[in-house]
């Protein structure tokens, strides 16, 4: 064999070597699949006539109630809540966390290095029996780099650990902004309730403030007495005191109303108008089947990718099982100015230094640790598993909850209805007769607070079928979708974020956001640098 077939054996064997390494690698621990779960075929109250199982369209489930100014309010909470905002942000760190997982797949550690040094070397050291010069200077200056390869797919799974967590995260902000959207119709419908409450209360108190003057007027003509004069003073300091109540539950529905538009608490005068009515909900409600939550929820998605990633990991801590193939290596220039030699020559072809090779390590004495590590993460993702079908559970529960108070809710408000019109009735009669001297003041008290309750009663009743109504799509995981196409990230947040570190590609326009209608892949992706 020629000189120079000698010297370049050791390249081709290396060349062959990491060709092997690719070609005979593999991918070790269990591939994801998503976990059979107990779906409904339908609902219970699919008979109801008031329900339908057609496909729903939950894109903006709000503009079922026809109110211009929960829209406007829904519109400025999806531009200016804190929460949905942070939700954005992590949708960025899990992205950028997925770039570091992906710089795995690359030479680990690459350095440039470089040095000057001055030595002493001691007289009484070996190497001075050698050389009488104990003192030296030497210069370095190279290349280095360690590449462990992907041999067992450590490094792959970390990706697919990685990009699930990313598409958890999208899901995350997802389930924020069905939380929001819901939030503030809540709120929304909550403030307009209680408006109607206080007004039944102040009229209320209007009535019974006549019904005193009437009995003060018997009384001092002699045709009461002071019983029924006192009565009617109870009667309206009961209702006036339960004004203070309601006034101060409005209150804090603002407030909370004010913290989803990410404003401090203030009176919201100029978005809520002078409109006091409780959003009138359609009797009929679009339900689509049961199955259709495994896709539409997002918080669902997101069980589902966490257990992807936990997934993954129990090939990460597989690989640890399996000695590590890396080849190393450095390029580099040294010199010195020992005996005839220069610093200056440094730079010379001559003065050349290279070291490379494949290794390998292998843990052959801690199998206990590194096998309990793999039960350990084969314990999470069995939690994961279970939190997962428990997710669907809980939903199609949450949806058969609010389904079932929304229709009987209505079933409610028409009896009250009923009602308030025979306590009017009531009440008119019980005075009339009152001023006749044909029944005495009790009557008249039991009559009005009879109105006054089965009002009240009808005011709150009304506002339940609205709320059961925005509760059947958050439990459908409606509203969402305003957010496809879209930054998830304000600009305004994002040019902050960049004047302090260079993000590349990542706060580009909508770029990673995928619709979350598709079917969820952990793919491979390159880092974006």
């Amino acid at each position: 064999m020629s000189g120079k077939s000698i010297r370049e054996a050791p390249w081709q064997a290396l060349v062959m070597f990491i060709l092997l390494s690719f070609l005979s690698g593999c991918t070790v621990g269990p591939d994801f699949t998503r976990p059979s779960v107990n779906v409904s075929q339908t609902w219970l109250e699919a008979a109801d006539q008031r329900v339908k199982t057609e496909s729903a369209e939950t894109r903006t489930w709000w503009r079922v109630f026809d109110d211009p100014v929960l829209d406007q309010l829904i519109a400025r909470a999806y531009r200016e809540n804190l929460s949905l905002k942070i939700a954005g942000v992590r949708v960025l760190e899990a992205r950028a966390q997925l770039g570091i997982a992906t710089g795995g797949l690359y030479p680990q550690t690459q350095q440039a290095f470089g040095s000057l040094q001055y030595n002493r070397v001691s007289e009484r050291a070996p190497q001075a029996l050698l050389n009488s010069n104990f003192n030296y200077w030497l210069s370095e200056i190279g290349l280095q780099a360690g590449w462990e390869l992907d041999f067992w797919g450590k490094f792959r799974r970390a990706i697919e650990s990685a990009n699930a967590h990313w598409l958890a995260s999208i899901a995350n902000y997802d389930s924020a902004l069905v939380s929001l959207t819901a939030g503030v119709a809540n709120s929304y419908i909550t403030i307009r309730t209680l408006e109607k409450r206080l007004d039944i209360a102040r009229q209320n108190v209007e009535t019974q403030k006549e019904s005193l003057k009437v009995t003060e007027a018997r009384f001092q003509y002699g045709t009461g007495s002071q019983l029924d004069v006192e009565q009617a003073k109870t009667a309206l300091y009961n209702t006036l005191a339960s004004i203070p109540v309601l006034e101060t539950q409005w209150r804090q529905a603002k407030d909370a109303l004010s913290v989803f538009l990410g404003l401090p608490p203030t009176d919201l005068a100029d978005l809520l108008k002078d409109a006091s009515e409780i959003p009138v909900s359609p009797a009929q409600v679009v339900m689509g089947i049961p199955a259709d939550l495994l896709r539409r929820r997002p918080d669902i998605r997101s069980a589902e990718q966490q257990a992807a990633a936990q997934c993954a990991q129990i090939g990460v801590a597989k690989a640890d099982l399996y000695p590590a193939f890396s080849l190393t290596g450095n390029f580099g220039f040294l010199s010195s100015d020992v005996g005839n030699f220069k610093l200056s020559d440094m730079f010379q072809w001559k003065s050349r230094t290279a070291q490379t090779g494949p290794s390998f390590r292998w843990n052959i004495l801690n199998y206990g640790q590194t096998r309990n590590n793999v039960r350990v993460q084969d314990a999470r993702l069995q939690e994961l598993l279970i939190t997962y079908q428990n997710a669907v559970l809980t939903a199609q529960q949450e949806v058969e909850d609010n389904l079932a108070a929304f229709l009987k809710a209505q079933d409610q408000a028409g009896f009250l209805a009923q009602g308030v019109s025979a306590a009017k009735t009531s009440l008119d009669l019980a005075v009339l007769q009152y001023r006749e001297g044909i029944v005495d003041f009790t009557t008249v008290l039991v009559a009005q607070q009879a109105l006054l309750n089965v009002q009240d009663s009808l005011a709150s009743t009304l506002g339940n079928i609205s709320s059961s109504l925005v509760g059947v799509y958050r439990a459908l995981g409606g509203g969402w979708e305003i957010r496809e196409g879209k930054d998830l990230v304000s600009p305004e947040i994002k040019e902050e974020m960049r004047k302090r570190t260079h993000w590349g590609k990542l706060l580009a326009p909508a770029s990673h956001n995928p619709p979350a209608s598709e079917e969820p892949k952990s793919t491979l992706r390159l880092p974006d640098w």
